[in-house]
């Protein structure tokens, strides 16, 4: 993991000392918003953007969702990168199609010579402007809800008004313990900072298990953008969590209203197929050499997606 400055790449990891051993993500750089609307700089237009993602990372597996959800596969083309992430971060296993890069720090200084910051996934591309229009998956993924909906005719709303408050309530709640949670858990460089974020992610996984026993999905009757958010972390969770990240209070798999939850989301017609566990394990494993000097990737779990959720009745 490293981080350009001011447009020079630097093969750097994070800094916890100044926050006590306690990771700290930074905030995205690119920040732009795609709006269905005449005078918008970045209009919904087929064809005209391009995003990169990893199939390992989960703020970039939202969008690859979202993007099948609201039938954009057509629309919007994608780049996927290589699952290893070492010296020279994100690297393309073949040059990507618009400029012919390798490493996604050229796509980020491609848009901005002189850029300052983490380069990480998902990255929305502009064809029309040659920018990038954001870097934030959790606005990716609201405007590819909303704004393309002309286009396609699809009006699924994952996002809705009437749901909104709590939609946000539980967004706010789930980032820090858990979405972000796993992470500070994983990154934490002193035992007071993982035990914090540790105690946290298991009590906020407990508050969830309690709702989905009476509630079908996080709003109630309604799938929406919270639980999608959620979901991209659930799936990860034993097959690298437990073990890499030191999260080994329990697994998902022990939790059965999390459990039968996190299989009817999976089994979502297409969702599965914008998962893949060969690229989580192998990104997690082999590319964070501070936490697994080895590289080895391990070869379990065995993972029983598939069986019936049992969630029909709520």
């Amino acid at each position: 993991m490293g981080k350009l400055i001011n447009g020079e790449w630097h093969d750097v990891w994070y800094e916890t000392q100044q926050n006590q051993g306690k990771f700290v993500r930074e905030e995205a750089g690119f920040r732009h918003w795609i709006e269905n609307r005449e005078a918008a700089t970045f209009q919904p237009e087929s064809g005209r953007y391009h995003l990169y993602v990893s199939l390992a990372c989960p703020w970039a597996h939202r969008t690859l969702i979202f993007r099948h959800l609201k039938e954009l596969e057509s629309h919007i083309d994608v780049t996927i990168v290589c699952p290893d992430m070492l010296s020279e971060g994100w690297k393309m296993g073949l040059p990507e199609p618009l400029f012919g890069h390798t490493r996604l720090h050229q796509i980020y200084t491609q848009a901005q010579k002189d850029y300052t910051g983490r380069v990480t996934v998902p990255v929305l591309w502009d064809k029309k402007t040659h920018t990038i229009v954001s870097n934030e998956s959790s606005e990716i993924i609201r405007m590819f809800n909303s704004e393309f909906n002309q286009l396609t005719g699809n009006t699924e709303d994952y996002y809705p008004l009437a749901l909104r408050d709590v939609i946000e309530e539980w967004n706010a709640f789930i980032y820090p313990n858990i979405n972000n949670g796993v992470y500070r858990c994983g990154f934490a460089t002193t035992q007071e900072a993982y035990e914090e974020a540790y105690e946290a992610l298991f009590a906020a996984l407990d508050k969830v298990e309690a709702h989905l026993a009476t509630h079908r999905y996080l709003a109630g009757r309604h799938l929406t953008e919270a639980d999608w958010r959620l979901f991209t972390t659930l799936i990860r969770f034993d097959a690298v969590y437990v073990g890499h990240f030191k999260c080994n209070k329990k697994r998902i798999a022990d939790s059965p209203n999390l459990n039968g939850y996190l299989k009817e989301l999976y089994q979502i017609e297409g969702i599965a197929e914008t998962t893949d566990f060969y690229h989580i394990k192998r990104h997690y494993y082999f590319s964070h050499t501070t936490i697994n000097p080895s590289q080895v990737v391990p070869v379990g779990p065995d993972l029983d997606l598939n069986s019936p959720h049992g969630r029909e009745h709520l």
